[in-house]
């Protein structure tokens, strides 16, 4: 016997008991976005690795240690996106959608990240994303934030989130305090970490993330960002809290959020929640007005943000969403005997033509009445067609109901559609 091969570390399956869930909550953010009138945008999953260096950084650890890239056969340098921002942009670049335009964007899809899988993390995993182009006051970065409290409302998990709130400021402030963090922290450097060390060098807000209990203990005092922002910046985040008080969104602003991308300026945000254990991150965004300049465009202004999709989800299984997922299969048709199996196929048919969101499962492979309704029964089906030889011959159907205490009834063929209407409020 061949040796079974499996999947690829971090990388795993959705089975068909768990994209019941997936779906409805792909269902629910298509529906949100709609309501604000954002527009798909779908890019593809490779992209040249230069997109990535000059968006990301360099000296991030994403393009560091954990991008996906190989050298295709023309010998050009190719990535695995890993995250959704700059391919959206790359897009809008190249198809002239950015520059002196708005656009409200979103886009659904797998990244790809080679990190130490735990749960909720994955090698492959996926996002949903809102970006807008071509919007510079902070009213935007409200409706970008709001637009995500109406997800955990339409999830039932607001009670679940805490959104986390501060200004990066301008490219210029954020320099002033850098040099200012760089000599607060040279002077705790024996308290660092390796990682914190490395990041002294190369992105030095970055110490502020750690997660190392020694290092947050070092870093207590550290100045904060929000002392040196601009009077611009100031006002624009003051304004944005404003709007977000008079929508009643609560927030905390955290000075040490930085967020972990070199392209983010001013606002940047987190929702974050203990309902998976240690305290993470579900959705993380912000504004990166640079970006699209950086990326070759020309200067647009852009804010955004990222969900990961299987944190929702666990988030969605734990809080009991699963009992809003529908069945995969609302009627179940059976037939008993072999010279009913064309009755029962054509009744299925018909049910399709005349009523397309009907899920319609149809019994095939033969078995007696037991089997048949064992199956239906399987299927999580709230009713089965139960066809026979007096049925056909009569023209009617008998409708048994598996999920409710009801006695089977048997109706005129003709009378099918109209009750199965009524019976699912069609």
């Amino acid at each position: 016997m061949s040796k079974q091969i499996q999947a690829i570390r971090g990388m795993n399956d959705c089975l068909p008991e768990q994209s019941g869930l997936w779906q409805w909550a792909e269902k629910a953010i298509r529906e949100v976005v709609a309501s604000y009138g954002y527009q798909e945008v779908r890019t593809p999953i490779v992209e040249s690795t230069d997109l990535f260096k000059r968006s990301i950084g360099e000296v991030t650890d994403i393009v560091e240690k954990e991008m996906y890239t190989f050298a295709d056969r023309n010998d050009d340098s190719l990535t695995l996106r890993p995250e959704g921002t700059a391919s959206v942009v790359r897009a809008g670049n190249e198809h002239g959608l950015l520059y002196n335009q708005q656009q409200r964007l979103w886009y659904l899809g797998p990244m790809f990240r080679h990190e130490r899988p735990q749960k909720g993390r994955y090698r492959q995993f996926h996002q949903f994303g809102v970006e807008v182009f071509g919007l510079a006051g902070p009213d935007i970065d409200a409706e970008v934030i709001a637009l995500s409290a109406r997800l955990w409302k339409k999830f039932g998990i607001s009670e679940q989130v805490t959104l986390e709130l501060n200004s990066l400021g301008s490219n210029e402030a954020r320099e002033t305090y850098r040099k200012a963090l760089v000599e607060f922290l040279l002077a705790r450097k024996e308290h660092l970490d390796e990682d914190s060390l490395r990041r002294l060098e190369s992105n030095p807000l970055r110490v502020l993330d750690s997660k190392n209990p020694q290092v947050q203990a070092a870093i207590t005092d550290a100045p904060s960002l929000i002392d040196y922002l601009d009077a611009e910046s100031k006002e624009h985040f003051h304004a944005l809290c404003e709007r977000l008080d008079a929508l009643g969104i609560q927030y905390r602003v955290n000075p040490r959020l930085v967020r972990g991308l070199d392209y983010y300026n001013r606002t940047v945000f987190e929702w974050v929640t203990d309902s998976l254990g240690a305290q993470g991150t579900v959705c993380a965004g912000g504004r990166y007005d640079g970006l699209v300049e950086q990326l070759g465009g020309k200067s647009t202004q852009g804010v955004g943000f990222a969900i990961g999709m299987e944190r929702l989800v666990l988030m969605l299984q734990a809080s009991g969403a699963e009992e809003f997922v529908a069945s995969p299969v609302d009627v179940y048709v059976t037939a008993m005997g072999n010279e009913v199996e064309l009755y029962a196929l054509k009744i299925a048919e018909s049910l399709r033509d005349v009523m397309p969101t009907l899920r319609v499962q149809t019994h095939f492979g033969g078995g007696n009445f037991k089997k048949q309704m064992k199956r239906a029964d399987k299927s999580a089906a709230r009713v089965a067609l139960v066809l026979g030889e007096t049925e056909q011959q009569d023209a009617q159907v008998s409708i048994k109901f598996l999920r409710e205490d009801k006695p089977q009834i048997r109706i005129a063929r003709s009378e099918l559609e109209s009750t199965l209407v009524e019976l699912f409020s069609l």
